[in-house]
C-alpha cells in the first residue's frame, strides 16, 4: 500500500505540471516578442525589399515626369564637307561684264575686271553649325496627364507594398502560433513520457511483489514506446515550424525563437470592425479607376493644341570661322494641333471607357469576395472558440475522471487498463486544448487579415 501511495503522489504531480500551461488563466500578454519579430520580418523580408525597389522606381518616374515641364537645354553641332550635287547658276558675268567694260572705256582704265558666271553648290562645303537650343513647353495636355498618372502609379505601388506587408504579418503570426502550438505539444508529450516511465517503474515493482499480473507491465512498456514515438514526431513538427518562421524573418533556420506566454483566447475586442474598407485590394482598384480616368483624358488631349517655345544660341560659318558675323540667335514659338487622324484617337477613348467598365465590374466582384472571406474567417474563429471551450470542459472532466480511477486503483477495485484509459483521455484532452487555443489565435489572425485591422507602421 505504501508503493501505491508513492505512485499516486507522483502521478498527480506530473499530470498537474502537464496541465498547467493549458489550464492556467491570466490576462492577455502584450506579445511584445511577436511584435518585435513582426518588425524584424518587415525590415528583412526579401519580397518586401523587392517591392520597395519597385516603389523607389515609381517615385523616380514621377520625378522624371515633373522635369518635362522645365526648360531643356541641348547642345548640337554639325559639320559638312561636300562636292558635287545640285547647283545654282548665277550669271554674274552676263549681268555685270557689259557695264564694267563701258566703265573701263569711260575711265580709260581697267579698274573693273571681267567676271565669270558663277555655279554655286547647294550642299555647303566645309561648313559648321554649332548651337545651344533651349526649349520649354507652354501648353501640353499630354505632359499634364502623364504626370497625374505617374503620381497615381506611385500610390499604387505604395499600396502594393502595404499589401505585401499585411500578408507577411499574417504569415509571421500564423507561423509563430503554429510554432508555439508545436512546442507546447512537445512539452505535453515530455511530461507524459515522464508519467508513463513512472508508471512502468511502479508496475514493474508491483509485478515483482505479485500485486499485478504481467499484462500491466507489458501495457506500461507499450505506452512508453508510444509516447516516445509521439514525442519524436512532435519535436520534428516544432523544428519544422521553427525553420519556417525563421525563413519568413530571413534568419538562419536554426535560430532559437523567444516565446510569448499565451494562456487564453484573444479578447472579443481584439478584432474591431466588420467591413473590408481598409483592404489594399480595394484601394488598388480605386487607384486603377483614377488612372483610367486620366488615361481617358490623355486620349482626349489631342483636342488641345501643343504650344512651346525655343531659342537657339550658336555660330555657323565656313572654314571654322568664329566672329560677330558667325554668331547668331534664333527664337521661335511652335504650335502643333492634331486635326485629323482617321479615328485613331476616338478608338483610344473607347478603349479607356471599356477598361473603366471592366474595373467597375471587378471592384464589385472583389468587394463581395472580400466580404465573403471575412464572413468565413469569422465563422471559423467562432468555431475554434467553441472547440476550445469544449476542450477545456473535456480537460476538466478527464482530470476528474483520472483522479477517481486512480483512487479506485489504489484501493485495488479498478484494473490498470481502466487507469490507462483515463490517463490517455487526460493526455489527449491536454493536446486538444493546446491545439484549440492556438487554432483560435490563428483564426483571429485570419480575421485580422480579412478586415485589414493590423496597423502597419
Amino acid at each position: 500500500m505504501v508503493k501505491l501511495h508513492v505512485f499516486s503522489s507522483s502521478v498527480v504531480r506530473l499530470l498537474l505540471v502537464a496541465a498547467v500551461p493549458i489550464a492556467s488563466v491570466s490576462g492577455l500578454s502584450a506579445q511584445s516578442r511577436l511584435d518585435a519579430y513582426i518588425i524584424s520580418g518587415l525590415d528583412s523580408n526579401q519580397s518586401i525589399r523587392q517591392q520597395d525597389f519597385l516603389f523607389e522606381k515609381s517615385v523616380l518616374q514621377l520625378r522624371e515626369a515633373k522635369t518635362m515641364f522645365l526648360p531643356n537645354v541641348a547642345f548640337s553641332t554639325t559639320y559638312t564637307k561636300a562636292a558635287g550635287g545640285r547647283t545654282i547658276d548665277f550669271p554674274t558675268g552676263d549681268l555685270l561684264n557689259g557695264a564694267y567694260a563701258t566703265l573701263n572705256q569711260l575711265t580709260g582704265s581697267k579698274t573693273f575686271p571681267q567676271l565669270k558666271n558663277e555655279r554655286i553648290l547647294l550642299n555647303p562645303d566645309n561648313f559648321y553649325d554649332a548651337k545651344f537650343r533651349t526649349s520649354l513647353p507652354i501648353l501640353n495636355a499630354e505632359l499634364i496627364y502623364n504626370k497625374r498618372i505617374k503620381q497615381q502609379q506611385v500610390a499604387l505601388q505604395k499600396t502594393e507594398v502595404l499589401l505585401y506587408k499585411r500578408e507577411l504579418v499574417k504569415e509571421i503570426k500564423t507561423a509563430y502560433y503554429t510554432y508555439l502550438k508545436a512546442v507546447n505539444a512537445m512539452k505535453i508529450y515530455e511530461s507524459s513520457a515522464r508519467l508513463v516511465e513512472e508508471n512502468q517503474r511502479i508496475n514493474d515493482a508491483l509485478y515483482k511483489n505479485g500485486k499485478v499480473n504481467r499484462t500491466a507491465t507489458l501495457r506500461s512498456r507499450n505506452e512508453v514506446s508510444k509516447i516516445a514515438a509521439a514525442l519524436t514526431a512532435a519535436t520534428q513538427n516544432a523544428v519544422s515550424a521553427r525553420n519556417y518562421f525563421n525563413f519568413l524573418l530571413n534568419r538562419p533556420l536554426t535560430d532559437s525563437i523567444l516565446e510569448d506566454t499565451i494562456l487564453q483566447l484573444p479578447a472579443q475586442d481584439y478584432l474591431p470592425g466588420n467591413d473590408v474598407i481598409n483592404r489594399e485590394e480595394l484601394t488598388k482598384l480605386k487607384i486603377g479607376q483614377d488612372i483610367n480616368t486620366n488615361l481617358t483624358g490623355l486620349a482626349k488631349s489631342y483636342l488641345i493644341p501643343k504650344i512651346g517655345t525655343y531659342v537657339d544660341l550658336g555660330s555657323q560659318a565656313f572654314d571654322w570661322k568664329f566672329d560677330n558675323h558667325s554668331r547668331y540667335y534664333f527664337w521661335g514659338v511652335s504650335l502643333e494641333w492634331n486635326v485629323f487622324s482617321f479615328g485613331r484617337n476616338s478608338n483610344k477613348i473607347k478603349q479607356t471607357i471599356i477598361d473603366r467598365q471592366a474595373i467597375t465590374s471587378q471592384t464589385s466582384y472583389v468587394q463581395q469576395q472580400l466580404f465573403t472571406e471575412l464572413s468565413v474567417r469569422r465563422n471559423e474563429m467562432e468555431n475554434t472558440i467553441a472547440q476550445y471551450k469544449a476542450a477545456q470542459f473535456q480537460l476538466a472532466t478527464s482530470q476528474t475522471y483520472y483522479s477517481d480511477i486512480l483512487k479506485l486503483y489504489k484501493q485495488g477495485t479498478a484494473l490498470y487498463i481502466e487507469l490507462l484509459d483515463a490517463q490517455t483521455q487526460w493526455i489527449d484532452a491536454q493536446l486538444h486544448a493546446n491545439i484549440a487555443l492556438f487554432d483560435a489565435w490563428i483564426a483571429a489572425t485570419a480575421v485580422e487579415r480579412a478586415n485589414a485591422t493590423f496597423k502597419i507602421q
